[in-house]
């Protein structure tokens, strides 16, 4: 998958302006509609991933973690569910945990470490101790890629 694309789908949380009304009701209706979906068929990935987005979007972080929870459990090889796991964890400040998930993410073949440096959602976890054998994990990487 190129960079860009895999980039794009993991842009989750990025966005913190504030939302208008419209967008916060709108986001809602959404919401409660793609509750409904995952309601009726767990299994269903895309609504799953539709909902961890929107849940964060809306700012119900301990709803879009359960959301990516969820979604590492189907997906348990896909680099870009782990990756936004990471991403929750760290906004809800889990960082031995997300820098977990994160290495999980790159050994299941994320690279885009340009990105994950400048990512905002991860910005509090690579203040942090554990994001050391994370950083470690992305040298010795780039060094066999080399």
């Amino acid at each position: 998958m190129p960079n860009g694309l895999f980039t794009d789908m993991l842009n989750k949380n990025c966005i913190r302006r504030k939302l208008t009304r419209k967008e916060q009701r709108d986001l809602d209706i959404e919401i409660t509609f793609m509750e409904g979906v995952v309601e009726r068929d767990p299994h269903f990935i895309e609504a799953w991933k539709v909902l961890s987005d929107d849940y964060s979007r809306r700012g119900k972080f301990d709803e879009g973690l359960k959301a990516d929870e969820n979604l590492v459990r189907m997906q348990p090889n896909d680099p870009a569910v782990f990756y936004n796991l990471a991403c929750s964890l760290t906004i809800l400040k889990h960082y031995d945990a997300a820098a977990s998930a994160l290495s999980r993410a790159i050994t299941n073949g994320f690279i885009d470490f340009k990105w994950l440096m400048k990512d905002p959602d991860l910005g509090a976890l690579r203040k942090e101790p554990p994001f050391k054998k994370v950083w470690a994990k992305i040298c010795a990487f780039q060094s066999e890629t080399e």
